[in-house]
C-alpha cells in the first residue's frame, strides 16, 4: 500500500465499494451489502469517538495560544468576515440556479406520505443550542456547538489567569496531541472505511431515488461545483493573490476525505495537516482558524443546499417565494449556519430554514432518502472553505509560506503525527 499514494488508495476504495455495491444490489448478496454497511458503521463510529475530545481540547488550546499571535483580534475578525462573505456569495448563486432550473417544478410526489423530520431546527434551538444545560451532557450527545462553546470559554479563561494555568494547558495539549495521533490512524483506515461508506449507499439506494429528484439532486451538485470550481478560485486568485491549482493540488486529500466520509469534524486532523504542512499557513493561526472552520463554516449544509431545498419544497407544495423570501433564504444560511454544528447537520439547517419562511416540514422527509449522496459533495464543500478562508487571511497577513505553498505536496502517508499545537513563548 505504501507504493500508493493516500490520494490514490481513497480512489480504489472508492471504485472497488462503488462495483462491490452495485453487485450486492444488482444480483442481491445480502451478506455483501451487510458487510459493507458494517465497515462503513466501523469506520464512522471511530470518527465519532475523536471528535468530544478533539474539538474541545483543539479549541481550547487554541483560544489560550492566541497570545502567542500578534493582531489575534485583527485575525479573528477577518476569518469571521470571510466566513460570511463566501457563504453570502454561495447562497446568492445557490438561490440563482434554484430560479433558473426550478428543481421542484413538474415533479409528482407523493406528499401525503412525508413525514416532519424528527429533528428539527428553529432559532430557539439555535440560540439555546449553544449553552449547555449540562457539561457532561455537551459531551455524551457530542453537541459539537456546546463543545465549541466551553472550549472557547475555559480557553479565554486560561489567557486571563496566565501562568497558573500552564500545568492545565499542558496537559489539554497533551490530549489534543494523543487524539490526533489516534484520529490520524482511524484515518489511514479511510481507503477501506470509503469502500465500506459508498458500497453501503449504492447498494441499499442504487440510483433509482434519484429518479423523481434528479433535477434537484443535479442542482445541489451543479451549486456545490459551482462554488468549488469557480468562487473559491476566484477568491484566491484575486483577493489571495494566489494559485487556485496549486491550492487544489495541495487540499486534494482532504477534500477527498471529506467527500466519502461525509465529515468536516472527522476531517479535522487531516484538514488542519494539509493546512499547515502543504498549504504554508502559519502554525499558530490554523491552530485557531481550522478547528473554527470545521464548526462553523459550511457552504455546501448550510448555504447551497438550504437554498435549493426550499425552492424545490416551495414549487412541490405549491407555495409561492417572493424576493422578501429569498432574502430570508439568504440571512438564515448565513447567520444560522452555526446551528448544524451543534445538530444534526444539513437536516436541521433546512427544517431551520423551511420554518422561518413557513414551508411544511413534511418537505424534509420528501429528500431524506437521497441524503447521503448529497451529503458527499456538501461535506467536500465545506471542507473546502475551511482551508480557503485562512490561506486567504494568512496571505493577507503575511503568515502565509509561499515556499511551501509552491513546493511539490508533501507526503501524508507516513506514521508522523499531526501537526503540532506551539508552546506558548516563555519571557
Amino acid at each position: 500500500m505504501k507504493r500508493f499514494s493516500f490520494s490514490l488508495q481513497l480512489l480504489a476504495g472508492l471504485a472497488a465499494g462503488v462495483a462491490l455495491g452495485f453487485v450486492a444490489k444488482i444480483w442481491d448478496v445480502a451478506w455483501l451489502a451487510e458487510t459493507l454497511t458494517r465497515v462503513g458503521q466501523i469506520f464512522v463510529q471511530l470518527l465519532k469517538l475523536a471528535v468530544p475530545p478533539l474539538v474541545f481540547t483543539a479549541v481550547l488550546v487554541s483560544v489560550a495560544n492566541l497570545r502567542n499571535v500578534n493582531g489575534a483580534a485583527r485575525l479573528a475578525s477577518k476569518t469571521l468576515v470571510w466566513f460570511l462573505v463566501t457563504a453570502a456569495v454561495s447562497v446568492a448563486l445557490a438561490i440563482g440556479l434554484g430560479l433558473i432550473i426550478n428543481p421542484g417544478q413538474g415533479v409528482t410526489l407523493d406528499t401525503s406520505a412525508a413525514k416532519p423530520a424528527d429533528t428539527t431546527g428553529s432559532w430557539l434551538d439555535f440560540v439555546t443550542g449553544i449553552l449547555p444545560t449540562n457539561v457532561v451532557t455537551a459531551f455524551t450527545e457530542v453537541n459539537v456547538l456546546q463543545i465549541v462553546f466551553l472550549g472557547g470559554v475555559i480557553g479565554a479563561a486560561a489567557l486571563a489567569v496566565g501562568e497558573k494555568a500552564e500545568p492545565f494547558l499542558g496537559l489539554a495539549r497533551s490530549v489534543l496531541e494523543l487524539v490526533q495521533k489516534a484520529l490520524w490512524w482511524v484515518i489511514r483506515l479511510a481507503p477501506i472505511g470509503t469502500a465500506g461508506l459508498i458500497g453501503k449507499a449504492v447498494s441499499t439506494y442504487g440510483w433509482d431515488l434519484l429518479a423523481p429528484l434528479a433535477k434537484f439532486s443535479a442542482g445541489v451538485y451543479i451549486g456545490c461545483l459551482i462554488v468549488l470550481l469557480a468562487v473559491y478560485p476566484t477568491v484566491l486568485a484575486v483577493w489571495g493573490k494566489v494559485s487556485p491549482v496549486r491550492f487544489f493540488r495541495n487540499a486534494w486529500p482532504a477534500i477527498e476525505l471529506a467527500f466519502v466520509s461525509r465529515s468536516s469534524i472527522g476531517t479535522l486532523p487531516l484538514t488542519q495537516r494539509v493546512t499547515i504542512e502543504r498549504n504554508g499557513v502559519d502554525r499558530d493561526y490554523a491552530s485557531f482558524a481550522v478547528p473554527f472552520g470545521a464548526t462553523t463554516k459550511m457552504d455546501g449544509c448550510a448555504s447551497v443546499y438550504p437554498a435549493l431545498a426550499a425552492i424545490f419544497v416551495a414549487q412541490v407544495f405549491g407555495v409561492p417565494l417572493g424576493v422578501g423570501d429569498y432574502l430570508l433564504i439568504a440571512f438564515v444560511s448565513v447567520v444560522g449556519s452555526a446551528a448544524t454544528a451543534g445538530l444534526t447537520g444539513a437536516t436541521v439547517m433546512l427544517t431551520l430554514t423551511l420554518s422561518t419562511l413557513g414551508l411544511p416540514l413534511e418537505g424534509v422527509g420528501l429528500l431524506l432518502a437521497i441524503d447521503p449522496i448529497l451529503d458527499m459533495i456538501r461535506t467536500a464543500t465545506n471542507v473546502t472553505g475551511q482551508m480557503v478562508v485562512p490561506v486567504l487571511v494568512a496571505r493577507s497577513e503575511g503568515r502565509l509560506d509561499t515556499a511551501v505553498f509552491h513546493a511539490p505536496p508533501q507526503p501524508l502517508d507516513d506514521a508522523r503525527p499531526a501537526p503540532r499545537v506551539p508552546e506558548p513563548a516563555t519571557a
